[in-house]
């Protein structure tokens, strides 16, 4: 007698790869969602979704880490993901707010900000880097996408804030979204924080400020994302003197090795 066959959707020993991509399509779909939202006018709800594309975008790679399950159709998959969600929908949501209303320039603005953050992706899959400097994953090199796509957006989550400085904040949208384009393709190095060894005794303060900042998002959305991105902002000149530190010590490590082989 002949056994059931269970119908399987995939392989049981492939399950593993199947979360991390669902959450990276998710968020294509939460990206896409968004120019549409921006479309209707509203721009609340379009950045909202911009938030959860990037929280899923650095959920799904440490998720495929912890289940082993990266690969490099994941890795594909996350960088279109990530052009869309964060190197199209943002700069369209600023488009059809206010980058319109400049013709022409505000279209090239457009399009200068998508091809600066396809270079950037396409630099990033190709970027290795060797043992020796295995210090230089604790960094980037300039802005990655789902930041940069937050930061594009200050200005308009500054008027959506109920902030009132006084700011003709809108004078600066073109300025601010071509020099954070250009920021994602320099050589700038800004934190990855892909590495931050934390203390058993510190993991409690960790999880309080984890949930105070959901708390915050909750209640507060845009005057907690523009803090967070005037943070970030500042977190910049820091990185790169933490940068520059680290590699001259590196280089004095090495200079001292070669000098002991010839020894």
């Amino acid at each position: 007698m002949e056994k059931n066959k269970k119908f399987k959707l995939v392989s049981s020993k492939r399950t593993r790869y199947l979360l991390p991509n669902i959450l990276t399509l998710g968020g294509v779909c939460l990206g896409i969602s968004s120019i549409k939202f921006s479309i209707d006018g509203n721009y609340n709800l379009s950045i909202t979704l911009i938030l959860l594309a990037a929280i899923l975008d650095a959920l799904d790679g440490r998720i495929a880490r912890l289940l082993k399950g990266t690969s490099e159709f994941g890795k594909e998959l996350d960088s279109l993901t990530d052009f869309v969600s964060f190197g199209i929908a943002p700069v369209f949501v600023l488009y059809f707010w206010e980058l319109n209303n400049y013709g022409k320039l505000g279209w090239a603005i457009t399009l200068i900000f998508s091809v600066c953050c396809v270079l950037r992706l396409a630099r990033f899959n190709l970027t290795k880097t060797e043992i020796l400097d295995d210090w230089k994953n604790n960094f980037f090199e300039g802005i990655p996408s789902p930041a940069a796509g937050i930061l594009i957006l200050t200005p308009l989550i500054y008027e959506l804030s109920n902030l009132e400085l006084g700011l003709e904040i809108k004078f600066f949208v073109p300025y601010f979204t071509i020099l954070i384009a250009l920021l994602m393709v320099s050589k700038v190095p800004t934190f990855s924080f892909k590495k931050i060894s934390i203390s058993p005794k510190t993991t409690i303060f960790l999880l309080l400020a984890v949930g105070i900042t959901f708390i915050a998002l909750l209640f507060y959305t845009f005057e907690t994302l523009l803090v967070f991105s005037l943070i970030y902002l500042l977190t910049i000149p820091i990185s790169i003197l933490i940068f520059k530190n680290q590699q001259r010590k590196n280089s004095l490590k090495i200079s001292d090795e070669d000098h002991e082989d010839i020894l």
